[in-house]
């Protein structure tokens, strides 16, 4: 498994697939509401497996004073291999390089265990996001 940022259109357009692969294709999210305005002022982060196939995908950005994770996905046929883990703690790396301490995402009901493994809280209501419940969470890096 290789995570990285990306840096070039072939793997923004990577992890765009993975993007809708899960959120568009399994979770039917509108795919206007999946990619949105706020791409540009996002880094995209993309894993791909021993053979090049990208696997996850997530995007990172700054808001205010803590870092905003989101989008996080790892297609169905490399869930429960620690390709999110991976992943996840690869975008606290960067963010702590860029002098973030806190971060926050919006995280779909049924993934609040996983972020809670990761260290993350619960510090909201339940809400709909693209008609799926969310909670968001919180973490201290």
């Amino acid at each position: 498994m290789n995570i990285k940022i990306v840096t070039t259109d072939e793997e923004l357009q990577q992890a765009y697939h993975v993007r809708k692969t899960v959120f568009v294709e399994e979770q039917k999210v509108p795919i206007e509401e999946e990619i949105d305005h706020l791409e540009e002022d996002s880094t995209h982060f993309i894993v791909t497996n021993e053979d090049n196939d990208p696997i996850g995908a997530g995007r990172f950005r700054i808001v205010d004073s803590y870092g905003k994770v989101e989008r996080i996905c790892v297609i169905a046929e490399a869930r429960t291999s620690g390709v999110g883990r991976a992943l996840m703690e690869a975008i606290e790396q960067y963010a702590l390089s860029q002098e973030i301490e806190i971060t926050k995402l919006n995280a779909q009901v049924q993934a609040i265990p996983f972020y809670e493994s990761l260290g993350y809280a619960i510090i909201s209501d339940e809400f709909l996001d693209a008609g799926i419940p969310h909670r968001t969470m919180k973490k201290r890096l």
